[in-house]
């Protein structure tokens, strides 16, 4: 079993939009990041992701339904095939769950993409 402090976990990165792993079940890990300004466009073709937000405020917008802003305690599940767009005005701490080969980005590539394999354990 383990046990994680996930404010504690927060304080041991700066970095934005690079998830960090703190966990994994079923074939699925949990992850943290720091999210501020826009990300890019994007879905993640077969699975699901999780957004919880620990701390600040998301908006997530979509071009196929209405935007969803989520504040702090909110959760949302972004279904697969959804080509959603996170932003986060502020600093926003947010916990994903989602498969352990799902890339943060989707298919997309950009200079934002960072690989599984770079997702560091904290």
């Amino acid at each position: 079993m383990l046990k994680a402090n996930l404010k504690e976990k927060f304080q041991l990165f700066d970095e934005y939009w690079t998830p960090k792993i703190v966990g994994e079940l079923n074939d699925q890990y949990v992850k943290l990041a720091k999210l501020k300004g826009e990300f890019i466009w994007h879905d993640h073709e077969n699975e699901d992701e999780l957004f919880y937000i620990v701390k600040g405020t998301l908006l997530l917008k979509f071009r196929d339904r209405e935007d969803v802003l989520l504040n702090e305690g909110d959760m949302y599940i972004v279904p697969a095939g959804v080509d959603h767009l996170p932003i986060a005005e502020e600093e926003c701490w947010v916990m994903l769950v989602e498969p352990k080969h799902t890339l943060h980005t989707g298919s997309a590539k950009t200079n934002k993409t960072v690989a599984i394999e770079d997702q560091s354990w904290i």
